[in-house]
């Protein structure tokens, strides 16, 4: 195997139905490599929430939405995701934070307040490591 690819045991690589609902099984050996397979994880996760569109681990990452996507995916009875308001960050934040710890066990690698601080473009080494957090928790899951 190519030091850049990545295998799949999900069903193989279908782009509809099951195969894209089961959780990929990452086998890369580059930094690149894993980044992309994590970054497509979160996408299948989030895909059709709305406010959320997850294309990097910064600012896809910044209002809150997307971690409320993940985590909501999972545990869709916590919390009425429709509710929510991309203007509420920090809102956004607690909450997915507070429900990934409560409920998942996911301890929170981030600070609501240093995201706040962070802006619009979070650290995107930040980012992506609490979101390896919800990987390991929920790869297996689906």
């Amino acid at each position: 195997m190519a030091s850049s690819d990545v295998a799949r045991k999900s069903g193989g690589a279908k782009s509809t139905g099951d195969a894209e609902k089961r959780t990929p099984i990452m086998v890369a050996r580059s930094p690149s490599a894993i980044k992309e397979a994590l970054l497509r994880w979160c996408q299948i996760k989030t895909r059709g929430y709305p406010n959320v569109n997850v294309t990097n681990f910064s600012s896809s990452w910044a209002n809150g939405m997307a971690f409320c996507a993940l985590i909501h995916h999972f545990y869709p009875d916590a919390f009425d995701f429709n509710c929510l308001d991309p203007k509420k960050r920090k809102e956004n934040l607690e909450l997915a934070f507070r429900v990934a710890e409560e409920q998942a066990g996911i301890v929170p690698l981030l600070e609501v307040d240093d995201m706040l601080m962070m802006g619009d473009r979070p650290d995107y080494k930040c980012i992506f490591t609490y979101v390896q957090s919800f990987y390991r928790q929920f790869r297996d899951a689906d």
